[in-house]
This record gives structure tokens, C-alpha cells and sequence, in this order.
């Protein structure tokens, strides 16, 4: 990263306070030796200390570089080991304060640049993450086995893209029939001749419920996939959008688990996949 610009004093306290409850006191003393900082403030309280040290050290380099470099070190990821949720709180914390200055810190222990948030209303709303939103959605595994990485990196523009061609391929697993879109859709759930069906299709409600269900998923491709994989990336709306699309992902992974696949007739086995 280049040279970052100094940051305001309240946020360079902000994240002293935030740094400050991630570790012992012994913990920051060894993490800016290793850091080339120096504690001469004089400070007993953790985040005094960190707050002095951090404000020398951007008014002597005219950059928070050191600052940020102390981040990565001292907040990294292999610290927080089977303690996932401490490290994701203190990220969190942090995030809250660096979006205002578009900045962000990932998951992988690394700084990216992003929009940055006008409010403090915004800055909380984004800086919880989308692994954060969808977690008491109960999101279904097949979603994140497709997106994991994207998730990981908080690329969200890339993880929903992933997450939405994993479900036709799941859908191209199930049935069996090689081909995509709106195409592999009417052919899967065909009301007349199945290959997979969402109930037992003997009534009119249960056949609406089956196209409606389809056509959800035809939706998924003319309304998710397809812009994403022929539209700018700067059009994207990030992790909101991410979050229910991702959602909606997931119920359409449940409604799968429920499909029946329809036994082929004798008519099939000579043409039709």
C-alpha cells in the first residue's frame, strides 16, 4: 500500500481504544519492538500508550503507514487461533472506525481500499461483514462451498457471481442434463416432463408452486448472474445486496434439498438427456 495520509487525532484514539482490548499489556510493548516503535509516553494504560505512540510516530513519517503496519502485525489473524469471534469482534471494531476513511481490514490480516461510509450509521451497518449477516440466517453450506474464498477476501462482488453459477451447477449435478440458464430451467422443472420436482405435482397449486419456484431461479440468472458477469464491478452495491442475494442463494439451495428427482420414462432413455 502506498503511503497512507496521517490520521485525525479521534481516529487515531478510536483505534488505540479498539487495539487496545485485542491484548495484554506485555502483548503491545513486544508488538511495537517488532514494529520499530517506541514507547517513551510514559502511559501505564494500554490505549494511552498505543494513542501516543501512533500520534508520534504519523507526525515524525507525515503517514499512518506505521500505524497500519502495527495492525497487521499485532491484529493478525494467527494470533486469534480457535478464537475466531474475539478476532472477528475486534475486526469489526475496527472496520467501524477505518470505513469512515476508506479503508478496510479483511479477514486475511490485509488492508483494502473501499467506498467510504458518510455516517456512523453506515460505517456500523458495513464494517459487521456479510459472514456476520448471514450467519443467524442459518445460510446453507452449499453456498458458502462455492463462495468461501471470495467470502474470505470480502470480494463480495465475486462471491455472489460464484455462489449464483454453483446453484445451476448443483442443479446440472442433480439432474443430470448439461446446460444453463433459463434453458437448463425449463428443462429441469418442465411441468410435463420433469427431471427434478419441488412436490408431487398433482394439483394446480402444487404445479404453480413448482413454476414459481422455477421461475425464481430463472430469475437468479436474468437478474443476478448475467449483469454480474457482463457489468462493471464499480455498479455493484456491496454488502447489503451481497447479503440478500447470498440469502436468497440459500433458500433456493433448501427448496433443491426437497426436490425429487422423476424417474425417467422409456421415451428419455432413446433421446433426451
Amino acid at each position: 500500500m502506498s503511503a497512507s495520509p496521517p490520521f485525525p487525532p479521534g481516529t487515531v484514539e478510536a483505534i488505540a481504544k479498539v487495539l487496545g482490548e485485542a491484548g495484554s499489556g506485555t502483548d503491545i510493548s513486544r508488538y511495537l519492538q517488532t514494529s520499530g516503535l517506541v514507547d517513551d509516553s510514559g502511559e501505564s494504560t494500554k490505549w494511552r500508550r498505543l494513542n501516543s505512540v501512533f500520534l508520534k510516530s504519523q507526525a515524525t513519517t507525515k503517514s499512518a503507514n506505521q500505524i497500519l503496519a502495527f495492525v497487521r502485525s499485532y491484529l493478525v489473524p494467527s494470533r486469534f487461533v480457535r478464537k475466531r469471534d474475539e478476532f472477528e469482534h475486534h475486526r469489526g471494531e475496527l472496520n467501524a472506525v477505518l470505513i469512515l476513511h476508506g479503508l478496510q481490514y479483511g479477514k486475511d490480516g490485509q488492508f483494502r481500499f473501499t467506498s467510504q461510509a458518510k455516517t456512523l450509521d453506515e460505517a456500523e451497518v458495513r464494517a459487521q461483514g456479510v459472514r456476520n449477516k448471514l450467519a443467524p440466517r442459518n445460510t446453507h453450506s452449499e453456498v458458502y462451498k462455492y463462495c468461501q474464498p471470495e467470502l474470505m477476501q470480502e470480494n463480495y462482488f465475486h462471491a455472489v457471481f460464484e455462489a449464483c453459477k454453483g446453484l445451476f451447477q448443483r442443479i446440472r449435478d442433480l439432474s443430470g442434463v448439461e446446460a444453463d440458464g433459463a434453458n437448463l430451467i425449463d428443462r429441469v422443472f418442465s411441468v410435463e416432463k420433469p427431471f427434478l420436482a419441488f412436490n408431487t405435482l398433482q394439483t394446480e397449486t402444487e404445479k404453480s408452486e413448482h413454476k414459481g419456484f422455477a421461475q425464481l431461479l430463472k430469475g437468479c440468472a436474468a437478474a443476478i448472474r448475467n449483469p454480474l458477469a457482463h457489468g462493471p464491478k464499480i455498479l455493484w452495491q456491496g454488502e447489503v445486496d451481497a447479503a440478500d442475494y447470498l440469502t436468497l442463494i440459500s433458500m433456493l439451495h433448501r427448496k433443491l434439498d426437497q426436490c425429487v428427482r422423476v424417474p425417467k420414462p422409456e421415451y428419455r432413455h432413446g433421446g433426451e438427456a
